[in-house]
């Protein structure tokens, strides 16, 4: 039986120096709070202002419809108490969810596969063991939601079924939106229309196309940089196939990834181009210093490490200077996929 979750609405932070977030997760021990503790003194007025602004936006009926006022305030961020109505509704979730009344009850009772079954289980435990919600004495429990979701989306699209990555982006829906059967028609909405076809499929072949597109994108784009990964043989799946397959969850921190996920709902996946660009880009210097396989793997890493990613706000500005059509994207899309085709 689908459940709702009782606990209370996660809130900001306002202590700045708690061990565990907002979203439940525990900090990790070498976590930079100085530097969390100074944007957050100033990103609770930005908070306030957004929030404000938002609160006029959804009083009116269709107000959250595609526009270029909404596109321009979901880029500005979307305060933590409208979050959840905002990405059912730009997303087409909520749409899907009232044209399929009691479709997520059908396939909870529905049969089973049980190999599909088995392998979500096995994947439950493994799914933020660190947060509070899905530890193993968690007091309020959403490993059963994480399931649920999990299961019957497997089952209602038997083409994807299940893939490691599933796991933590439901897990964190769930987290925000606190529902499961919305969750599960967002989860529908971010895999059937938003994101590369085979996105999640056994092969993966969605996130080998995308991760092709960015080095594409690299050589249009920053040609040094690109040459540079070039010339010491490095596969850019490598370093960044955690930037796709878990979309920058468990990468970049949690605020700066919900910022990620708000643009993500509206605009697809143009966003996570946007944003591993944006990453490469202000960490040039460190990568273009790294003179070996090794050394790269680490200024990546580095990148995704460094405390200017704790600033979402100021982070998700800099994805947003440089230009990127949707029509240079599908093109270099079929060009990869044309490659990988030959390959094969």
């Amino acid at each position: 039986m689908a459940e709702k979750s009782e606990e209370p609405k996660v809130e900001s932070d306002l202590s700045f120096r708690d061990e565990i977030d907002p979203y439940g997760f525990r900090r990790s021990a070498d976590f930079d709070y100085d530097s969390y503790e100074a944007f957050m003194s100033d990103y609770l007025a930005t908070l306030t202002r957004r929030a404000i602004k938002w609160k006029k936006v959804l009083k009116t009926p269709k107000a959250i419809s595609k526009s270029r006022k909404v596109k321009r305030y979901v880029r500005k961020g979307i305060p933590s108490e409208h979050r959840a109505e905002v990405w059912m509704t730009v997303s087409g979730a909520s749409g899907r969810m009232a044209n399929n009344s009691g479709l997520y009850q059908r396939l909870l009772n529905g049969p089973k596969n049980e190999t599909l079954c088995e392998t979500i289980k096995i994947d439950l435990h493994r799914t933020f063991p660190e947060n509070i919600f899905y530890c193993n004495d968690a007091t309020n429990s959403k490993r059963p939601s994480l399931e649920n979701v999990l299961t019957a989306y497997g089952h209602h699209n038997t083409k994807v079924g299940y893939c490691q990555g599933m796991n933590f982006i439901t897990a964190l829906m769930l987290v925000i939106v606190k529902d499961e059967e919305k969750c599960f028609f967002l989860l529908d909405a971010l895999l059937d229309e938003l994101l590369e076809p085979g996105y999640y499929s056994e092969d993966l072949i969605g996130t080998k196309v995308e991760q092709g597109v960015l080095m594409e994108l690299l050589k249009l784009k920053m040609p040094e940089i690109a040459a540079h990964i070039l010339k010491h043989d490095l596969e850019l799946s490598l370093p960044t196939t955690k930037w796709f397959i878990c979309l920058f969850l468990d990468v970049l921190p949690i605020e700066t990834v919900l910022r990620i996920w708000d643009c993500m709902f509206y605009e697809g996946s143009k966003i996570i181009f946007r944003v591993a660009l944006g990453l490469i880009s202000r960490n040039a210097q460190t990568i273009m210093k790294a003179n070996s396989f090794t050394a790269l793997i680490e200024a990546f890493r580095e990148s995704t490490q460094s405390s200017a990613n704790l600033n979402c706000h100021e982070f998700m500005q800099l994805s947003f200077q440089d230009s990127l059509t949707r029509d240079t994207i599908n093109r270099l899309r079929q060009d990869v996929r044309d490659k990988l085709q030959k390959e094969q």
